[in-house]
């Protein structure tokens, strides 16, 4: 779910996260730092593609600092030796191959993942016959896909259920998605400028002076963001289907189809259990993918998203006009975040945990009562839950078959974004496969969508990789939580938030600032875990 942080989670707070270690986001948009994320191997037995010398040593900050914090945990703790602390540093990442950090620079590694081999697809189709594409779930990752498809003239299905679907989610979308997708501002519900940062003790940092007069964070309702994807993919030219895809045959050889097997919900034909022939199958439909279970992709660790709905009094709506809160502590999420996000005429009021689900009602509580004075008469409107994937599936593409956003696992640690990510996605997978089908005239193999998965990796892999270690530092303790607000006052912080989350890329390079954030970090976090709590305040 999308999240102001750097999302899919449940909304959220800008990039904040970047801030430990700035330099390490810039490394990700080199063109030699590449990070495989689980699922992209080619079933040959090879490697995942393998992080950069200076990509593995951001993560390795990263690691050191998270070591340091959970040695600080509940206050009690001691430093980490040297050894563990290198200990720390070449422990490999899940789903990852993490090379030592001792590694000499210019130390080539010897993997077939580095090789650029061109080939074709399969096939060539006969004549009159176009491949046959279905995207399963019409989400940002499914619409965004069907729209390029169709665009490439390939004959493209887009299957979903709930085409008035309200999902649980922040809404939160970055500045410059609204450019690459050529969204028009009118589905923007808010445009938010200013960041409350509270922590465990409510202490209140505000961020968002580093913004430009035409910067801001689109909040978008996803009822109206999907309808709007979804209705311009059918315009192009794809098939919309409003049905529940219940499941599917896999084909015995490269030529045969699949054969798609759901329920059309249309008025006229409510429940009718129909079938569809394609070609390549696609998985948009989310954290609990039909598709990645056909096509045996794999389990992962979910988080629990919980949210209210709630209109609050015009007075206190006017507070909410062009911000959103973030709330960290124990109270309202053991490792996560809770929010209050705008929307259009009400506000979003929620919370989410991996690793207290049952929990989630207690928490949701603490952030009514933590926001209390500001949401304060306050009616519910909608009540909404939706589980959130944690990292991605340990197979992304099995056969013709492929997934995207939600369903392949493509939300961001420690922020929990998944909007912007899930659209990605969808469109490079789009783009893939008309290049390697050569407009939709040849028979495609699985190689041609695990180069899919490589660039996708090769983009946005170090970026899941930092904010992963990232949340293992500042998400583990309410000493750790004060130093992650206490840090995000930092002026440096937040351009380097808001760049990272509004751009996807940050820009200039200051390791003088970087290494006075890295002192500043270590400071805060052995103040706040080794000193007297401060006492709870009030809320202005």
């Amino acid at each position: 779910m999308a999240s102001l942080m750097t999302s899919g989670g449940p909304g959220a707070p800008v990039a904040t996260a970047s801030f430990i270690v700035p330099a390490t986001l810039r490394n990700t948009q080199l063109s030699h730092g590449k990070v495989a994320l689980r699922g992209s191997s080619t079933g040959n037995g090879e490697a995942t593609p393998i992080l950069s010398t200076n990509c593995m040593q951001a993560a390795g900050i990263a690691a050191a600092v998270a070591a340091f914090a959970a040695s600080g945990h509940h206050r009690r703790a001691t430093f980490a030796t040297a050894s563990q602390a290198a200990a720390v540093r070449t422990v490999p990442m899940a789903g990852v191959t993490v090379p030592h950090l001792s590694q000499q620079p210019h130390q080539q590694q010897k993997s077939l993942r580095g090789a650029r081999m061109i080939v074709c697809a399969g096939n060539e189709l006969p004549e009159g016959h176009k491949l046959r594409v279905a995207v399963v779930g019409g989400g940002p990752g499914g619409a965004s896909c069907a729209d390029s498809l169709a665009k490439a003239g390939i004959e493209t299905y887009l299957i979903e259920r709930k085409l008035d679907n309200c999902k649980p989610c922040g809404g939160a979308i970055p500045l410059c998605m609204l450019e690459e997708f050529d969204l028009p501002t009118n589905i923007v519900d808010r445009k938010v400028r200013k960041m409350t940062m509270i922590s465990p003790t409510n202490k209140e940092v505000q961020i968002g002076s580093t913004l430009a007069d035409d910067e801001f964070i689109g909040m978008v309702r996803r009822e109206v963001l999907d309808d709007f994807l979804r209705q311009r993919a059918k315009k192009n030219g794809a098939t919309l289907i409003n049905g529940l895809f219940m499941g599917m045959t896999m084909p015995q050889s490269k030529t045969e189809p699949y054969v798609l097997t759901y329920n059309d919900l249309n008025q006229d034909n409510k429940g009718a259990k129909r079938t569809l022939e394609v070609d390549v199958v696609i998985g948009g439909d989310g954290a609990n993918s039909r598709v990645a279970k056909a096509i045996e992709a794999g389990d992962y660790e979910y988080a629990i998203a919980f949210q209210e709905r709630m209109r609050i009094p015009e007075d206190k709506m006017e507070y909410y006009k062009e911000r959103a809160e973030m709330y960290v502590g124990e109270d309202v999420s053991p490792d996560f975040y809770a929010w209050v996000f705008p929307k259009c005429d009400h506000v979003a009021v929620g919370t989410g945990t991996v690793i207290d689900k049952k929990g989630i009602q207690k928490y949701q509580q603490g952030i009514r009562d933590r926001a209390r004075s500001r949401i304060e008469g306050g009616e519910i409107l909608r009540v909404e839950a939706h589980p959130i994937p944690e990292h991605p599936r340990p197979r992304r593409v099995n056969g013709r078959a492929a997934l995207i956003g939600d369903a392949a696992g493509y939300v961001t640690k420690c922020s929990g974004e998944g909007i912007y990510f899930a659209a990605k996605s969808g469109r490079m997978c789009a783009e893939v496969i008309a290049q390697r089908s050569r407009g939709g005239t040849r028979m495609l193999e699985d190689y041609d969508l695990y180069e899919y998965c490589r660039q996708f990796d090769d983009k946005y892999g170090a970026t899941y990789l930092v904010l992963d270690q990232l949340q293992k530092v500042f998400y583990t303790s309410d000493a750790a939580r004060e130093s992650f607000v206490e840090l995000c006052e930092e002026e440096y912080v937040q351009k380097v938030t808001f760049d990272s989350y509004l751009y996807k890329k940050v820009q200039g390079n200051d390791p003088i600032g970087d290494l006075k954030l890295g002192i500043k970090t270590f400071q805060s976090l052995w103040k706040n875990n080794f000193s007297k709590p401060e006492p709870m305040r009030e809320l202005a």
